[in-house]
């Protein structure tokens, strides 16, 4: 049985709360699995909830960089405490955008190497959130040797794309591959055995999408596009993105 992997959605949200039994039902049909990042301790708390209802959740925790300010022990104590339940760590990383000081910026990196540390310690992948701070992020990993660690929604150029897969990093493209340009060019410079594919829900998608927010839905069609840009049928691409998937989980 092959199944449709969202390697990256935010199903704790409250945009998903009152829909979430027809979700876990809509991904029992389409045999899909996601994995749902965090972004703070509450956040987390409630994904660890959403996975007990379903072993089609796949719970990622961590402190997102909006969020470096967040109680860093908590974290550290309810991911100790769980880790045998967790499928991953994220989403975890950097961005400029949420720095308003030289405090902010301490409190980023040492939020992001904290997590970086305890997912070594347990040998868990990782989603990275690398906007804007790709370069940085590549520094920051040559001391961390984890062959599970994706940069979700790439955005790089095409030279930080060869780095990312000289460090053997996975990359996602989400629902804007179907009419972004230049996100077709990076999926097809992209080494094929470290792509996945993913939503980032509930980000807003435009054109076809109709600003609704990124459903699990979405993902055949990110992957028939996929599928089109990488000259594979659609069966291909699907078989080849389980693979991947796997891959990055562990499994």
């Amino acid at each position: 049985m092959t199944w449709y992997f969202d390697s990256h959605i935010h199903l704790s949200d409250p945009v998903y709360s009152s829909d979430m039994q027809f979700i876990l039902q809509e991904m029992k049909t389409i045999k899909l699995k996601s994995c749902c990042v965090s972004t703070n301790v509450y956040d987390s708390v409630k994904t660890l909830e959403l996975a007990k209802q379903s072993d089609l959740i796949l719970p990622f925790i961590g402190i997102h960089p909006e969020f470096s300010n967040d109680d860093l022990s908590n974290m550290v104590d309810l991911i100790d405490h769980n880790h045998k339940l967790l499928s991953g760590i994220g989403e975890i990383g950097l961005d400029p955008t949420y720095i308003q000081s030289d405090e902010d910026k301490k409190n980023q990196l040492r939020v992001f190497e904290s997590m970086l540390e305890i997912a070594g310690k347990y040998d868990k992948p990782i989603s990275i959130h690398s906007r804007k701070n790709l370069d940085e992020i590549f520094q920051i990993m040559t001391s961390y040797k984890s062959k599970k660690s994706l940069l979700h929604w790439f955005d790089g150029s095409k030279k930080q794309l060869q780095k990312a897969m000289d460090m053997g990093f996975f990359v996602s493209f989400g629902p804007v591959l179907v009419y972004a340009n230049d996100k077709q060019t990076l999926l097809s410079k992209s080494d094929e055995s470290q792509i996945l594919v993913e939503t980032d829900g509930p980000v807003r998608f435009s054109r076809c999408f109709e600003r609704k927010s990124g459903q699990i839905s979405f993902i055949p069609s990110v992957i028939f596009c996929a599928s089109k840009i990488l000259h594979k049928s659609f069966d291909e691409m699907v078989i080849l993105l389980e693979k991947n998937s796997n891959a990055y989980l562990g499994k």
